[in-house]
């Protein structure tokens, strides 16, 4: 049985702000791109979650939720600079150590000895020295599996901590909702619902055969979550499996041709990026203007402009008349796995 810490940064950006500036901390902050050029919330501190304001959001409604909202560009040198600091401190309790994000790990203390061996108190001792140490707080979630690690840390933000031992599992998932599984989202979440599944005990009772029908391989990972079963193992070394690059546009755009154009913009850079590595895949994203999004890839080891703007034209027919604000193209790189089915990882 694993032991699993996932511990994840209070509102990072925001925070590593407020420290440097003690004047923030009690009104609402953003850090994010300037609304006039369609930029998004990367994050924000907890007063400004008070009006709604949430990552990922448009930055034109955040400062409508919030009028007052001191919105900044941020500083990303600064951010991994503590983000290093940070690892640096996981790394003195085990060395199985797996960075999702700058703000965010999963941790593998299964054979730590420090303290007895004693996952609890490994995670308490963690968020003690990001406290002491770097004045920035941190929640964690403690269980046997990285799905439920990741969940646990979600249950007492903001600078909390939750255990899930062994024998809470089983009534823990069982009335956890579908959509906090990873990989469900919106629109998955509506077409369950429609199956009168939104549990995780609804769709245990549903039936593996009856998931993978509807959702393919999804199906049997989502059977498989909503039983708590995670059987990934924490990984130290993240080879790096795609290059990609994106823009979000000044306005809507909504003919092919003109798409054809921001890609054509758009390749240069991916190609300086992708340097002299080889590829196996290619793949466009779009994302409309109601922020619902599609990606479009084919095999191929040639990184061709000429292929990347038909997949683009193929991918452009999803739109159904609806305007697109984002145009992505990425590239996956070849390597032992290359016959596995395509991931893209975006700049």
């Amino acid at each position: 049985m694993r032991k699993i810490i996932h511990v994840d940064m209070d509102c990072f950006f925001a925070a590593v702000e407020m420290r440097a500036h003690p004047e923030w901390r009690d009104i609402p902050l953003a850090i994010g791109g300037s609304a006039s050029r369609r930029g998004v919330i990367a994050t924000c501190n907890y007063p400004a979650r008070a009006y709604g304001v949430r990552s990922a959001m448009p930055s034109h409604q955040a400062l409508r939720l919030c009028p007052d909202l001191l919105l900044i560009s941020g500083n990303m040198a600064e951010y991994k600079q503590v983000s290093q600091q940070i690892r640096a401190i996981f790394w003195r309790y085990t060395e199985l150590v797996e960075p999702l994000s700058l703000d965010e790990a999963y941790l593998d203390v299964t054979g730590s000895p420090q303290f007895n061996g004693s996952a609890t108190l490994i995670a308490e001792d963690i968020r003690r020295a990001i406290r002491d140490e770097l004045q920035l707080t941190a929640s964690a979630g403690v269980a046997p599996n990285k799905f439920l690690a990741k969940i646990a840390s979600e249950e007492n933000k903001p600078d909390g901590l939750f255990v899930l031992p062994p024998a809470a599992v089983a009534n823990y998932v069982s009335s956890l909702a579908l959509g906090k599984i990873p990989g469900v989202g919106r629109k998955t979440a509506e077409k369950l619902a429609a199956m009168g599944l939104e549990t995780c005990a609804q769709a245990v009772a549903a039936g593996e055969e009856t998931l993978t029908r509807r959702f393919g391989k999804f199906g049997r990972l989502l059977w498989q979550r909503a039983q708590g079963i995670d059987e990934r193992p924490v990984q130290v070394d993240r080879i790096r499996k795609s290059v990609g690059v994106e823009t979000t546009l000044a306005a809507d755009i909504y003919a092919a041709e003109e798409g054809r154009e921001v890609l054509t913009r758009l390749w240069p850079e991916l190609r300086r990026r992708l340097g002299e590595r080889a590829i196996c895949g290619l793949c466009i994203k779009l994302k409309f203007e109601d922020f619902e999004q599609t990606t479009l890839s084919r095999r191929t080891t040639v990184p061709e402009l000429d292929s990347a703007l038909k997949l683009c034209e193929q991918a452009w027919g999803r739109a159904e008349g609806r305007g697109v604000r984002l145009v992505g193209v990425s590239v996956e790189l070849a390597g032992e796995d290359s016959g596995a089915q395509l991931g893209f990882d975006w700049d």
